[in-house]
């Protein structure tokens, strides 16, 4: 549980040092390595190519929206899988506390028969413990590079969005305010449906609902607003496909249940 979080919390943190490479330099067809190649250009060509598209000052902010949405749709099925491995490995928790409690002992022998029948329990109920994470994984080098493609555009430097200026934070610290609200509220959803007692039996999940959005607000009062921009559209996007995809899980788990106790 604590490597899981301070997994969450070195990868975030690993935005912020990347921040310290390459940072000064414009991001132009000249840039070498495959960092700039493969990453943070393309990126670039993305939002520039989009921008254009729209003869307006908001073009370059508009664009950004529609870039977070693409990459968004890309993570879709990532996305999905890791809400049906978060659902399942929740109703397998009362199940995996007894495996617990069975092998309290702290010897070699008991830890291994606890291991067994813990990956026994994950095979029975297709829970894969490593699914949660890989949305993540994938999206981290993504965010990364569009930290890099914003603040590596020289074109977005002079540009405006509705009541900012793209390449500083927010004047009026309201897309900080709307990034940690949405985080909040999409961690919340993840919840939903789960009682008190397996909430306890998975504190790291309870601790990550107020952690990530403070973490996350806190960023965007620094960082430059295009980069906020993106995290309160992907956020928000999230928000969204928690509840397409989540309710119909639960009312579907909550047909099945009424059935089996007629």
């Amino acid at each position: 549980m604590r490597k899981k979080l301070l997994f969450f919390i070195g990868m975030i943190g690993v935005i912020l040092l990347s921040g310290c490479t390459q940072i000064d330099e414009p991001i132009t067809e000249d840039s070498t390595g495959i960092w700039n190649t493969w990453f943070v250009r393309p990126l670039s060509q993305l939002i520039l190519w989009v921008a254009r598209l729209f003869d307006a000052e908001f073009g370059y902010g508009l664009a950004i929206v529609i870039v977070t949405i693409l990459i968004r749709l890309v993570l879709l099925p990532l996305n999905i899988k890791q809400l049906k491995s978060s659902k399942a490995m929740q109703e397998i928790q009362p199940e995996l506390q007894k495996i617990r409690e069975k092998y309290s002992s702290k010897d070699q022998q008991t830890q291994q028969k606890l291991q067994q029948e813990t990956m026994q329990l994950f095979q029975e109920n297709g829970v894969n413990p490593l699914a949660g994470c890989l949305p993540i994984i994938v999206q981290m080098p993504i965010l990364i590079a569009f930290y890099h493609a914003i603040m590596r555009t020289e074109e977005l430097e002079s540009h405006w969005f509705l009541w900012f200026k793209l390449s500083e934070p927010d004047p009026y610290y309201i897309l900080p305010i709307l990034t940690a609200a949405f985080t909040f509220l999409q961690q919340k959803l993840m919840m939903a449906g789960t009682t008190s007692q397996q909430n306890s039996m998975m504190p790291q999940m309870t601790m990550m609902l107020y952690i990530m959005p403070i973490m996350i607000g806190v960023f965007a009062f620094f960082f430059p607003s295009a980069l906020a921009l993106y995290w309160v559209v992907g956020n928000l996007f999230m928000v969204l496909q928690t509840l397409l995809i989540k309710n119909p899980m639960m009312k579907k788990n909550s047909t099945t249940t009424g059935g089996e106790g007629s």
